[in-house]
């Protein structure tokens, strides 16, 4: 089987859009790349440090600006957050396309791989954001309130379009069944549920051993099978790895971030 070629969802730093200064001007080239190296500052701090003790100051010294650039383009640090926030709903957009790719027998395995990857890619650009608008919408923040049920529903409603056409309904109807269940998007709810949480606890799973590279191939049979009904056998080439662990394994300290391979 082959896999497929690495994913290409374009990090935040990458995202072309219409910005304006705080007085309503429109920044050059040089004022895109400083309010971007502030953005960048800011998801870097947001990593390490509480989002409630960010502080412009902080942000500025970070990007090796002063506070007074800072609020040429935001008007405060949640502003430069709810930037980053939209950001990633963005992101989703390019996820949900790698989800309506060739989901035909000889590409479905490929395709499911991709996905997967590129999901874990996807979450991994915006882990601390994420980290983030869960905290603030627990806070009550309503700026931040469905940011995340945002960005996960354009994953969520593209793949329950791909389950809807890709099988044969056992009523009689368009296809709408899955093996998984009958409603689209319960199961594509119930998958995308999945890869947020496991993307979530990676760096979790690898303090108990289990490797990214089988976190990814597991997901993706998930996937692959909610999808096409199909299931994926074994490479004759995978060794088999040891049951259930009771604790964190011999070398399996927290690994450092880094794409998946």
């Amino acid at each position: 089987m082959t896999r497929p070629a690495p994913t290409n969802i374009v990090p935040l730093a990458d995202h072309v859009e219409d910005v304006s200064t705080t007085d309503g001007r429109v920044p050059g080239e040089r004022g895109r790349q400083t309010r971007q190296r502030l953005l960048d500052a800011t998801a870097e701090l947001l990593s390490s440090t509480s989002w409630r003790s960010v502080k412009v100051t902080d942000i500025a010294r970070q990007a090796g600006t002063s506070p007074a650039t800072f609020y040429q383009y935001f008007t405060n640090v949640e502003h430069a957050i709810r930037v980053l926030a939209e950001g990633m709903v963005d992101q989703a957009a390019q996820l949900s396309e790698l989800v309506g790719g060739d989901w035909s027998e000889e590409a479905s395995w490929a395709t499911a791989r991709t996905v997967t990857e590129g999901f874990l890619s996807y979450w991994e650009d915006n882990r601390a954001v994420f980290r983030v608008v869960d905290l603030a919408t627990e806070d009550g923040e309503s700026q931040l309130r469905g940011i995340r049920v945002r960005a996960l529903n354009a994953v969520t409603i593209a793949l329950a379009q791909v389950i809807s056409q890709s099988l044969p309904s056992s009523r009689g109807g368009p296809g709408t069944d899955s093996p998984a269940g009958i409603d689209p998007m319960a199961v594509a709810g119930t998958i995308v549920a999945m890869f947020a949480s496991v993307s979530a606890h990676r760096y979790g799973f690898e303090f108990w051993g289990i490797r990214t590279r089988h976190l990814i191939d597991t997901q993706a049979r998930f996937l692959h099978w909610a999808v096409t009904g199909r299931s994926v056998a074994l490479a004759d080439s995978e060794q088999r790895v040891s049951g259930p662990r009771t604790g964190p394994v011999p070398g399996g300290a927290v690994v450092q971030h880094r794409r998946p391979g």
